[in-house]
């Protein structure tokens, strides 16, 4: 997993995992933290050294002829990072307003001549999700029951209500990726203020739990720090890789739903 498509991960994973303490019903969430035209723009570095960026956005649109929510994820590196290792991706995922269901995601990846076109299709009726390999030409199928894709997982569970959360408590949900589907746990720690180049902001510290092996040193080696307020957005990614480690800060917003407060 390079750059820009880990940073768009860990990103969407802000708020995926699976728990113990607190099990929230996440299928009675409605909207009430983000709406259209909202842009989020984060820098990803290696310390000083800045090594690209990554954007996410919402849009309107329609999908079979309902009107739906279209979320952009793009990454891309820049400078000497770009001219080591070239990275250009774009994800799409397309889902409903009322309760934040995905009917369709896109993946389009270029890393250094790596490649992935992939399609998935979402069919309630029949609880399945198509998978279209474009680059391969292949497609397959696999059994879903109230998953989200890897974008619609961050805007989905932006809606739960931090009111109710207190330190250590944990939340869960399924998440549909590369065919498979994966239950993930994440763990909120604490309360306090980050300083990012917008200013100091109020924050909830929480704790991933991730697969320790091909990306991450150890299972916890992942922090996120997000926004204590009604937009809930990740401030702040960090990320200790068998490589090194990586962090993504807020660079920029716009059409946010509730205001964005800055402590100074």
């Amino acid at each position: 997993m390079k750059k820009s498509t880990l940073i768009l991960f860990l990103i969407s994973l802000v708020f995926i995992s699976s728990g113990y303490q607190n099990h929230y019903n996440t299928s009675a969430l409605a909207n009430q933290s983000f709406k259209t035209g909202e842009w989020l723009k984060y820098r990803v570095h290696y310390g000083i050294i800045n090594a690209g960026y990554a954007t996410l956005e919402i849009e309107d649109t329609y999908k079979n002829g309902e009107a739906v929510h279209h979320a952009i994820g793009n990454g891309w590196t820049i400078g000497a990072a770009g001219w080591v290792f070239d990275v250009e991706d774009k994800y799409d995922s397309y889902f409903t307003k009322g309760n934040i269901k995905p009917i369709e995601f896109n993946r389009r990846v270029d890393e250094g001549g790596y490649i992935i076109k992939r399609d998935l299709h979402f069919d309630y009726m029949r609880d399945l999700v198509t998978v279209n390999d474009l680059e391969k030409n292949t497609t397959s199928y696999a059994s879903i029951e109230k998953v989200q894709d890897m974008l619609s997982t961050l805007y989905y569970l932006r809606n739960i209500d931090l009111s109710t959360i207190t330190a250590g408590d944990e939340i869960e949900v399924d998440l549909f990726f590369d065919g498979e589907t994966y239950t993930f746990k994440l763990k909120f720690l604490a309360q306090e203020e980050v300083k990012i180049k917008l200013g100091k902001i109020k924050a909830w510290k929480i704790r991933p739990i991730v697969q320790k092996g091909r990306v991450f040193k150890e299972k916890e080696s992942l922090t996120v720090w997000i926004s204590d307020d009604k937009n809930k957005i990740p401030i702040r990614i960090k990320a200790d890789l068998a490589v090194g480690s990586l962090k993504a800060d807020l660079d920029d917003y716009s059409g946010l739903a509730h205001e964005f407060e800055i402590v100074d």
